[in-house]
């Protein structure tokens, strides 16, 4: 299972189900940064020296990051889901379907109604 680092704004139902799916998920407020405006950067370098992958829903802002720092854990890129636990399935399989994570974009789209 993966290691992952969940931004700010990540939501945390998400993380609970994806915690009970088997991931090793530090969130941003258990890591003691919560609210500090820390830079999009310097999320992702903290999480690449912790070796997780980034959990979030900042799409834009993170695709920018991976494509001029292509050396990190890796990145998730989420678009919001109040159905938290189809959220985490979605998630737990894009995973399970690009791991070694490392250096990867990945990219977990709620489905179209």
């Amino acid at each position: 299972m993966a290691r992952l680092y969940a931004d700010e704004q990540y939501p945390f139902p998400v993380v609970t189900y994806l915690r009970a799916l088997g991931h090793d998920v530090l969130t941003v407020q258990e890591a003691g940064k919560a609210g500090l405006q820390i830079p999009d950067d310097e999320v992702l370098a903290f999480a690449t020296s912790q070796g997780r992958a980034v959990l979030t829903l900042n799409r834009y802002d993170f695709k920018q990051l991976h494509l001029a720092q292509p050396d990190h854990a890796g990145i998730i890129n989420c678009t919001d889901d109040r159905n938290w636990e189809a959220f985490a399935n979605r998630v737990d399989a894009a995973i399970l379907a690009e791991e070694p994570l490392e250096g990867k974009l990945v990219r977990v789209v709620r489905p179209a109604k």
